[in-house]
């Protein structure tokens, strides 16, 4: 069942629980995703970033990839197909395509430029019954060519991006996109804890969630994070498990070498990771 992100986010923000936004990059994450996510009974958000989509072909390719496979898969658990950290144009383009949520990336603006730039997206996504997703502060590291600093964010500012009425709001708290420094100095939770009393049924979200201790998962669960995102893992066990192959030698024996059986191992890896963050997150059996 393709929805918007908004119900989805609400009950998981009411039932203390997160769904995962598993990002995809080809039809192999797409259907394991999807697989994972119906076999689990979970609800499940499929990011796609800019540069995701431009490889995959294009926003319409995407959604109609997306759509044909739920109806030939029998997918019946509640899917959004939600742009990551999208650009204005890149927003608007993909409310265009179909997608049924879209995160509006602001936070290199100032505050004032970030909030007129997410009204305007807001507006125009709502009335076509869009969900969406906006930033303050920043996420550290770099995700397909969209790098931040990691800058803490502003609990007042989150208030203002969150009193225009958006559905889910990300907020910079020391979170990273790709592996985590052994220095790393963790999440910090009192600045989450500031902008859920500030924010108040609002679901907030967790960016870079490969790699973060599973209690400090937890904890964020609690103060309100309602999405955690998911990429670097995926890929990390794909390769893992497809470079396994491939210097096994299996490629080579019989028609080892045809991509079905190629990237079989990878495709298996995909879904045993999804699995187990939906476990994390407790998502399974609240589809």
């Amino acid at each position: 069942m393709l929805v918007s992100a908004t119900e989805m986010l609400r009950k998981a923000k009411a039932g203390k629980y997160a769904v995962g936004q598993f990002n995809i990059n080809n039809l192999e994450w797409t259907k394991a995703v999807l697989l994972t996510a119906q076999e689990n009974n979970s609800p499940v958000i499929l990011g796609v970033s800019e540069g995701a989509g431009k490889y995959m072909g294009g926003y319409n390719t995407v959604m109609g990839m997306v759509k044909g496979m739920m109806k030939d898969l029998n997918i019946t658990v509640p899917v959004a197909v939600h742009l990551d950290h999208g650009s204005l144009d890149g927003a608007k383009k993909c409310i265009e395509a179909g997608f049924t949520s879209v995160m509006f990336d602001g936070s290199h603006y100032d505050i004032d430029e970030n909030v007129e730039k997410t009204k305007e997206i807001i507006e125009l996504a709502h009335s076509k019954g869009i969900s969406v997703e906006a930033e303050v502060g920043s996420i550290g590291g770099e995700e397909d060519g969209v790098i931040g600093n990691g800058e803490i964010a502003d609990p007042q500012e989150c208030k203002r991006i969150n009193d225009l009425g958006v559905d889910m709001l990300a907020a910079g708290i020391g979170n990273i996109h790709g592996a985590y420094p052994d220095n790393w100095a963790g999440l910090s939770l009192d600045t989450l804890e500031e902008i859920q009393k500030l924010t108040g049924d609002r679901p907030l979200v967790l960016h870079g969630g490969t790699g973060i201790p599973d209690k400090m998962v937890r904890d964020a669960i609690t103060l309100g994070v309602s999405k955690i995102n998911v990429n670097t893992e995926c890929q990390w066990t794909f390769a893992a498990a497809t470079r396994k192959y491939i210097e096994e030698g299996k490629d080579k024996v019989g028609k080892g070498f045809d991509p079905r059986k190629l990237l079989a191992p990878g495709f298996e890896a995909i879904k045993a990771t999804v699995k187990e963050k939906m476990d994390l997150f407790g998502s399974i059996n609240q589809a």
